[in-house]
């Protein structure tokens, strides 16, 4: 499914299956998972992707060794850069993505460079597993960076949220969602999935939060989730790209609050939430599309109407 031009739909087409250079592992797809940072590429939100383009990148699939492989968001740096050298290669300039300058999973085919790839546990099918390897990695980025807060709020619960929410749960946290106003159908995935309280992001939670990620792509929700969390609080924005944030009165920063964002991800990300899902089952809840119905896909996750995650397959 090619995209040729932002703002305009995927085409099914055929195109030169390539042979692996040096470094990297040809994957036949067995799914992969749509994310909302396809629909930024797609929409034209993020700037100059390689196109034409197969988008997607929570790609699981076998390669010509037979291995089981996830193939993520970062798909190439430069190693050599001060960020590549001191365990922030998600920062790389130099830094290529699967999806957006490099092509992804959209396809039947994905070549990839083998050392930006993970290995599959075999208790996950490949359904199950394509979302772990961006709404899961970059999730669990943003989480880790809550610190230890005990009390913590998603704004926006969709396919991120409900991965962390299970984690957080598993942590003996307490999670409070908020979702689009009036979105009963979000509100009761989110209690499904653990949240103690799920509200409208116009409402305020029940108890003052200790920390809020903001998985939506929503400015307004940034000015919103620091007046949810307490002095010394902190708010992570966990996208790749957010609509403008309004102006706000510094007294709700004030406090020592901390506003940050997440880049990407890094090889390390990978392995620490791979590592913590050998002790903890995650489960997520899935609408499956074949691949030349990858428009509808997107389509549903562009209206809100999607809960949970789309997956190609």
């Amino acid at each position: 499914m090619l995209l040729r031009r932002p703002r305009q739909p995927l085409e099914l087409t055929e195109v030169e299956l390539r042979e692996p250079g040096p470094g990297e592992v040809r994957v036949k797809v067995e799914c992969c998972a749509v994310c909302r940072t396809d629909l930024h590429v797609v929409d034209g939100e993020l700037p100059d992707p390689t196109l034409p383009l197969i988008i997607g990148h929570q790609i699981v699939g076998t390669d010509d060794h037979g291995r089981r492989l996830g193939i993520p968001w970062l798909g190439w740096t430069c190693g050599v850069c001060g960020y590549c050298t001191s365990g922030r290669e998600n920062l790389c300039d130099r830094a290529r993505f699967t999806g957006y300058t490099l092509d992804g999973g959209y396809a039947e085919y994905a070549i990839a460079d083998e050392r930006f790839c993970f290995e599959i546990p075999e208790s996950y099918t490949a359904e199950e597993a394509a979302p772990l390897l961006c709404a899961g990695l970059i999730g669990y980025r943003a989480y880790r960076m809550a610190g230890d807060a005990r009390r913590i709020g998603f704004c926006g619960f969709g396919s991120s949220a409900q991965i962390l929410a299970q984690i957080a749960k598993a942590d003996g946290r307490e999670v409070f969602a908020f979702t689009r106003d009036g979105d009963v159908a979000a509100q009761e995935f989110a209690r499904r999935k653990g949240a103690i309280w799920a509200g409208g992001s116009g409402e305020a939670p029940p108890e003052p939060l200790d920390a809020a990620i903001v998985f939506a792509a929503a400015g307004e929700l940034v000015p919103a989730a620091l007046r949810h969390v307490g002095k010394g609080g902190s708010v992570v924005c966990a996208g790749i790209h957010m609509s403008d944030i309004p102006s706000f009165p510094y007294a709700l920063l004030w406090g020592e609050r901390v506003l940050r964002s997440v880049a990407n991800l890094t090889r390390a990300d990978g392995l620490a939430l791979f590592e913590r899902l050998k002790t903890l089952r995650i489960e997520t809840e899935r609408t499956r599309y074949p691949l030349e119905r990858a428009n509808d896909a997107l389509a549903a996750l562009r209206s809100g109407e999607l809960v949970g995650t789309a997956v190609l397959a």
